[in-house]
């Protein structure tokens, strides 16, 4: 195999609990291939393993083996980076406490780097997206859950165990809402997609809402349009704490968002740009950009594919 740095392309992984998804990606960013295909959990971790092999093994055979760089493999939880071990992730059950890592790179014979999806994602969005231009970025994705990435010096910030850039349980309500972490006002508890549609049921604007419901209710006239600004610019406030928070503690010139509730950002992107100027002082003399992520649900696929040149 030829050195990691000159080889021509790698293999990303995307690993949810419902989907998986795979691709072959060139240095420079172009997708060669894509498979994806439903998990299947309920069979066991032997099963998973089985469609994760079989997926990189299907774009390997399509390629030459000898230009392959590596595989990066995004998942949520927490990664024991010495051992290749996943924890925390409630949507992995069957591979938690277990040698992913090294169990995927015996099968393969290919070496394989496990990372956090939200980290994987910010590392995509600096490779070809939106932070191209940076080698310091922070990324939020806003979904379920809120989640986090931070790239310094081009490379995914991981801290000393791996838990870096769990930015949805930063407080940005002081004895806010409680969150399953323990915690009370946590970020995602006021400022996730579920945050926002719970407060829309509380608010009595409908049943089985989803975030882009609210944000098409913000664009009405009378009460229940009110009452859906009146969300977004609570959403709004919360980012803008926790954004403050981020600018005072990196001074870095990108913060990026992504996820399910960026069509809604003409309504909340204002309170939140007018909070964060108003608590950070380094934003107001910086002036750091504060925008869109733009490689959507592929950015962790563009991340994971990274992994091995970033990481060489």
């Amino acid at each position: 195999m030829m050195p990691v740095d000159m080889a021509e392309y790698s293999i990303g992984i995307d690993l949810g609990g419902t989907n998986l998804r795979a691709a072959a990606i060139d240095r420079s960013g172009k997708m060669l291939d894509k498979i994806g295909g439903a998990t299947h959990f309920e069979k066991g971790r032997e099963a998973v393993l089985g469609d994760i092999v079989s997926a990189i093994s299907t774009l390997r055979g399509k390629h030459s083996s000898g230009d392959l760089a590596g595989i990066g493999v995004g998942v949520p939880g927490f990664i024991r980076m010495k051992e290749g071990f996943i924890t925390n992730s409630n949507n992995l059950p069957y591979l938690e406490n277990f040698p992913v890592r090294d169990e995927l790179g015996k099968r393969l014979g290919t070496p394989v780097i496990l990372e956090n999806d939200a980290n994987a994602a910010a590392l995509g969005e600096k490779w070809i997206g939106a932070g191209k231009d940076v080698d310091d970025l922070v990324l939020l994705t806003l979904g379920t859950g809120v989640g986090g990435g931070i790239i310094s010096g081009g490379r995914v910030l991981r801290g000393s165990v791996g838990m870096a850039g769990e930015l949805g349980h930063t407080t940005v309500v002081p004895n806010g809402n409680p969150c399953g972490c323990g915690n009370q006002g946590c970020l995602e508890k006021h400022a996730s997609a579920t945050a926002v549609v719970a407060m829309a049921h509380m608010m009595h604007l409908g049943e089985n809402l989803t975030a882009k419901d609210v944000g098409d209710l913000a664009g009405q006239t009378g009460e229940v349009g009110d009452k859906a600004r009146a969300i977004w610019r609570s959403m709004g406030e919360a980012l803008g704490i926790a954004l403050a928070t981020l600018v005072n503690t990196f001074n870095f010139p990108l913060y990026l968002l992504s996820g399910g509730v960026l069509p809604a950002w003409q309504y909340f992107a204002p309170e939140m740009l007018k909070t964060l100027e108003r608590r950070s002082f380094t934003f107001r003399a910086s002036q750091p950009r504060i925008e869109q992520a733009t490689l959507g649900n592929e950015a962790g696929l563009y991340g994971a594919a990274y992994l091995p040149w970033s990481e060489a």
